[in-house]
């Protein structure tokens, strides 16, 4: 991996949105989704609606946060998005520079007309397996349906969002800072001891982003909300943006949870004898869903939904190459980590709760 320059950044307006991402999809996380669903209940039914269709188009803008010239908390975040015209808003914030040439010019074609037909849900449908993009049919269509109205979801969108921050955003910023910092310091500690591959696999818990050799620069930045998974995305051919968790495995997104999360996620997890042929697949050799749904004899989906399972858990490495193919093996160290946290688990004397 060639020498690159690593920069940092730190603010709560990134976990705005990886909340609102998390909170729509809860089991991606490992969260109850009757706790997520209550924190979505808090919102006026037009705002929980206009943020629900916006993960279609909207989940973490790196690119345009990463731009923002202000201090990066929530407030400076909206302030910034009212500046931008609402029919420029989905624009700005939904199409990083990266984004495929083909995949945008489809999206402003339909903004600029106000209407989508049959033939671009075909076509962006064309586009996105063409780039390996993988869409239900009904997010084409809600995707399709908010572009047709940029100015109007531009005002529904900022309006919702300020709504979202006023009833429980703000609260929650107010708890999450400190671990954002603490987590930006054990980060560069750690990148004074060891190479960027090491540092990415640590702080990812397993992950191995091969575009990120191809880069000069990488911008590092803690999110609360995203833990324990990680998000990276180029956002020029030179620089990229690499989201790691600064929540601690034993720290719950829910508030009066007693049982650390991970040992939760970690025994959940393993209780799944599909999971556990796997994992003994991958005790041996690094291997692709395809490779490991022709030996289990299993649907793809099926695979990939146990895999994920098991990259929750942390307990895989994954390397996904330039072209986002997949291989999987064993993390088991993981599983001695847990073990550790279950005899403490077990050893503390319980009080009354």
């Amino acid at each position: 991996m060639k020498s690159k320059k690593l920069s940092w950044e730190i603010g709560t307006g990134y976990d705005l949105f990886a909340s609102l991402y998390v909170l729509h999809n809860p089991a991606k996380f490992g969260l109850r989704a009757s706790w997520a669903a209550g924190v979505r209940s808090r919102l006026p039914s037009k705002e929980r609606e206009t943020l629900e269709r916006a993960q279609s188009v909207i989940r973490i803008p790196l690119h345009w946060l990463h731009s923002l010239q202000s201090e990066k908390n929530s407030i400076s975040v909206l302030w910034a998005m009212e500046q931008i015209l609402p029919a420029k808003r989905l624009e700005i914030l939904g199409l990083s520079p990266m984004i495929k040439n083909d995949f945008r010019d489809i999206l402003v074609g339909v903004a600029e007309r106000g209407s989508w037909d049959k033939d671009d849900q075909a076509e962006i449908r064309g586009v996105a397996r063409k780039h390996k993009i993988s869409l239900r049919p009904k997010v084409f269509r809600t995707m399709l349906d908010l572009w047709s109205e940029p100015e109007e979801f531009g005002e529904d969108y900022l309006k919702a969002l300020t709504t979202y921050h006023q009833v429980f955003f703000m609260e929650e910023e107010r708890h999450i800072w400190s671990a954002l910092e603490q987590a930006m310091e054990r980060a560069k500690g750690l990148s004074q001891k060891m190479n960027l591959e090491d540092l990415i696999e640590t702080l990812s818990q397993g992950v191995h982003f091969a575009e990120i050799a191809e880069i000069d620069e990488l911008v590092m930045v803690p999110s609360y909300w995203l833990s324990p998974l990680v998000m990276f995305e180029k956002i020029t051919q030179e620089k990229g943006i690499f989201l790691f968790g600064a929540r601690s495995e034993n720290v719950s997104l829910i508030p009066g949870d007693v049982i650390p999360p991970k040992l939760l996620l970690v025994l959940k997890t393993l209780s799944d004898p599909t999971r556990l042929r796997i994992l003994r697949y991958m005790a041996h050799e690094q291997i692709t869903p395809a490779e490991l749904a022709r030996r289990l004899r299993l649907r793809a989906p099926t695979v990939t939904h146990h895999l994920n399972a098991l990259r929750l858990a942390g307990l895989v490495y994954l390397s996904l190459d330039e072209q986002h193919e997949r291989q999987y093996q064993a993390r088991l160290e993981t599983i001695n980590s847990v073990f550790n946290i279950l005899n403490e688990f077990l050893g503390n004397k319980t009080t009354n709760e």
